[in-house]
């Protein structure tokens, strides 16, 4: 058996879990979480083998230890499982940043046992009630080894990662905190300005009513944690500002062209920028996945919505959430369909098809 030890149990430390217990039978995980209603509940699904609030002695049966708390709780956390660690067994944390707990690993001497991890997959929703085994399938895993640690616990390691679904990629860890300054921590602050400016002139709620498919999409990632995020611009703080600094001045770039009218600018920044969104691989793998959804045409009249979810029901394809368009900006369809995976997709896209139904894959 391999035992692995959880330090904090929400959405990230609560999905590797699971998808270790569901993939593999061969691990046993020890969990500790201060908050009792999570323990309670990973016990009861199965999840954790032992659940304590805080570290303990079982600890040092371990052979992996995940420090998954808030990173400003990491070198605190790091501090308590040293006395507890085994020899032999691997340090490793799941912050999206790489920095601060990396030189502090150095500090302490800890550069052959530590791998640094960072699982580039997330959902605006957080907690180990949200937790799931298949968060991680397809999503990139940074894992930034410390300098010292011998290749066989680097593969091994990255086998633990892979069986989780995910896709290993082994980056040092400065490269690593500068290229998620730019992909996923500054796009998180732009996305909360866009939604605090939104709210700063709504005078009468107009703006937030006909809020439509573009605007809420490239915002999402702004009903993420507010904890999570104060702690990365905390510890990430100077790429982030530096890129910060560099997307203001591309903004007043834009501006200039704005008032001065100028038609080809104005061309070029919006083409440019389709060419190379078009070119990104889509994965799912980014800071919150894409959801498994298809957009739907339908009738306006009863029963129509029956209809779609019938013919779906007698395929035995199971929807998770459905809802109507109310406005179809950017959107051609006007029933959306959330399915649990990519799979369901092809077979719902195959059935409605056959029975007459436009189908439309938002990209």
């Amino acid at each position: 058996m391999i035992t692995c030890g959880f330090i904090g149990l929400g959405l990230i430390g609560g999905s590797i879990a699971r998808a270790l217990k569901h993939n593999r039978t061969d691990i046993s995980v020890i969990a500790c979480d201060p908050n009792r209603e999570t323990i309670n509940l990973a016990r009861k699904e199965k999840i954790a083998d032992e659940a304590y609030e805080t570290p303990c002695e079982a600890f040092s049966a371990c052979d992996y230890i995940f420090l998954c708390a808030p990173v400003s709780h990491n070198d605190e956390n790091l501090l308590k499982v040293l006395s507890l660690r085994k020899e032999g067994s691997v340090l490793t944390d799941v912050g999206s940043v790489k920095t601060p707990i990396c030189r502090q690993i150095e500090k302490l001497g800890l550069t052959d046992c530590f791998i640094g991890g960072h699982p580039m997959a997330g959902s605006e929703r957080f907690g180990f009630a949200n937790s799931k085994a298949s968060l991680l399938e397809n999503a990139y895993y940074i894992l930034a080894p410390a300098p010292d640690v011998c290749q066989e616990k680097i593969d091994a390691f990255r086998n633990l990662i892979l069986s989780t679904g995910a896709i290993p990629l082994i980056v040092d860890y400065e490269k690593h905190d500068y290229v998620t300054a730019a992909v996923s921590h500054l796009p998180h602050i732009i996305a909360s300005s866009l939604v605090n400016l939104v709210r700063d002139h709504d005078e009468n709620g107009l703006m937030k009513a006909i809020a439509a498919g573009g605007f809420k999409d490239i915002t999402r990632i702004a009903s993420s944690s507010p904890v999570m995020w104060q702690q990365i611009c905390l510890t990430n703080t100077v790429n982030i500002s530096k890129l910060l600094q560099d997307y203001i001045d591309s903004l007043q770039a834009v501006r200039k062209e704005l008032d001065a009218q100028n038609p080809q600018s104005l061309y070029d920044f919006f083409d440019e920028a389709r060419i190379y969104r078009d070119s990104f691989i889509d994965a799912g793998s980014g800071p919150i996945k894409k959801a498994p959804v298809i957009r739907v045409d339908i009738s306006d009249q009863a029963g129509s919505i029956a209809s779609v979810a019938t013919l779906l029901a007698q395929s035995n394809i199971n929807i998770k959430n459905i809802g109507i368009a109310h406005n179809r900006e950017r959107e051609e369809g006007v029933l959306n369909i959330e399915f649990y995976d990519d799979a369901s997709i092809s077979k719902a896209t195959g059935v409605l098809a056959a029975n007459g139904y436009t189908i439309h894959q938002p990209k």
